[in-house]
């Protein structure tokens, strides 16, 4: 049996390289996108809605990007093919983004430029899977993350830069997009193109039949394949009791005059309702050999070990998620005192909130180098249950601490937690996978960063509004105190999960 080889550090650096542009991207648009969406006169308790964009197209793209890169071979391989179209589709979206005009043209971008990202990120996941053995995925893993901490250090502090070193004005007239932000998009952008090109072009990719031959050397534990069918009746009759729900809240919301973020969450349940109705309408007339029925086909038939992982990526994402969007408004009006968008105190804390971020992902960085040595000693998911116990930790202190400036301190926790997020689920995950589904599985584990996102999107201007007087600053207890629950479900993930010595 053929045991997939051990890759030298550079070819695993060249591997992962290209997500030091794809972090840009998502750094620049995690840290600002805010920030534009205020500017552009969102109000506070608006900006979830807004950001909703973001996840729910993760939600649709990934999963079908990972199906389709898992049957796709060409001259550029199975998943390059993929790298190369988003970036050059996200570039193009962070020239746009920040020279929206409108509010909607904001919120338009952010669909666009999400999806994106999402169709060159996904694959990358699943790119680690196949080209590393077991005992070298919590490594590369981490590689990934090193470089998503340098990537998302320069992209956060670029409109600071931009202002404080090259003089460019951080304020502009109100509607308008500063020019520090402006220039910032367009630098992200080309180094997005840039960085995932270096992957592309520096790397090749064992073909379907090497990694098949790699699949016949592995334990089978962590190649099973359930192709057993789930009863046709499952589907309709689990499908009309989730519609059934998603129809009553719906009805609820619109009678009972409840926030108009609430119809996120209650859509989100129709709408998977009726996907198991349509699932079962087609297994009745044998038409399962399309992409729609095998990704809910696998969605219903995820490993164990993923079960178990997606309830860990519930409130790390919920938590991960409230920090950006909270981020910003917390910051500036909690730590500076402003309001006001159009301010020099309101851009200087938002300046500043683009530091703080780049700060945890500069410890991100940093953390990514010490996990593996760490994870080896103690394990994935004891190693994960004290990262995310630092970043709670972190998140929660934000309100005890009133100095702007010593917010750097409990952004190292957040900083290892957020290497940790973005490292050892994955490890623990790839392990358990057959590799001609590891595309398609690691977007359907997406599902599990997406929904968090939405929900939070749904409820968290609502608990804001309803129980902290609209203050942001308690967006981040909330996260905090996720992120804690988060750390402590780990230890329920089966031990049988960890990597291979």
């Amino acid at each position: 049996m053929k045991q997939k080889p051990v890759l030298s550090f550079w070819q695993v650096w060249n591997m992962c390289f290209g997500f030091l542009g794809i972090q840009m991207g998502f750094a620049l648009q995690n840290a600002n996108v805010s920030r534009i969406f205020q500017t552009l006169g969102a109000a506070v308790d608006e900006i979830p809605i807004l950001w909703v964009a973001a996840p729910l197209t993760g939600l649709i793209v990934q999963p079908i990007i990972g199906y389709m890169s898992d049957r796709t071979w060409n001259r550029l391989g199975r998943r390059r093919p993929y790298f190369l179209v988003g970036a050059i589709l996200a570039s193009l979206a962070l020239f746009v983004m920040p020279n929206s005009p409108y509010l909607w043209f904001a919120a338009g971008m952010l669909w666009i430029m999400d999806a994106s990202i999402n169709v060159s990120m996904e694959p990358f996941r699943a790119f680690v899977g196949d080209m590393l053995p077991e005992k070298q995925r919590t490594s590369g893993f981490a590689m990934q993350t090193f470089f998503i901490g340098v990537g998302a250090v320069i992209a956060s502090a670029l409109p600071w830069i931009m202002t404080n070193w090259l003089d460019i004005s951080n304020t502009a007239p109100a509607g308008e997009i500063p020019d520090s932000v402006k220039i910032a998009f367009y630098v992200g952008g080309a180094a997005f193109l840039l960085a995932v090109t270096w992957t592309v072009f520096r790397t090749r990719e064992y073909s379907p039949d090497e990694l098949a031959a790699f699949d016949a050397a592995r334990p089978p534990e962590h190649v099973a394949d359930d192709t057993s069918l789930r009863a046709a009746s499952r589907y309709r009759n689990g499908g009309v009791a989730w519609l059934g729900v998603g129809l009553a809240f719906l009805f609820w919301i619109a009678n009972s005059g409840l926030d108009k973020e609430l119809y996120i969450l209650a859509g989100g349940i129709a709408v998977f309702g009726l996907f198991q109705v349509v699932v079962a309408f087609l297994q009745d007339r044998g038409a399962t050999s399309n992409g729609f029925y095998e990704i809910m086909h696998d969605l219903f038939h995820m490993p164990k070990v993923m079960r178990q992982l997606a309830v860990v990526q519930f409130f790390s994402w919920f938590a991960m998620f409230a920090m950006w969007i909270y981020g910003t408004s917390a910051v500036t009006s909690f730590h500076f005192g402003a309001t006001d968008v159009t301010s020099a105190a309101y851009n200087d804390g938002a300046d500043w909130n683009g530091v703080l971020f780049g700060s945890y992902n500069l410890f991100a960085a940093l953390a990514a180098i010490a996990i593996p040595f760490v994870a080896n000693r103690l394990g994935c998911r004891m190693s994960h249950l004290f990262n995310l116990a630092l970043g709670g930790i972190g998140l929660i202190s934000f309100y005890f601490i009133r100095d702007p400036y010593l917010l750097l301190i409990p952004m190292v926790g957040v900083g290892f937690a957020w290497a940790s997020i973005l490292s050892l689920p994955y490890a623990l995950l790839s392990n358990n996978l057959p590799s001609h589904k590891m595309g398609v599985y690691m977007g359907i584990f997406n599902f599990f960063i997406v929904i968090p996102q939405l929900v939070a999107a749904s409820i968290l201007g609502l608990l804001l509004r309803e129980f902290f007087d609209l203050q942001p600053i308690f967006g981040l207890i909330i996260g905090g105190i996720s992120l804690l629950i988060a750390g402590a479900v780990t230890l329920l993930v089966d031990k049988s999960a960890e990597p291979a010595a």
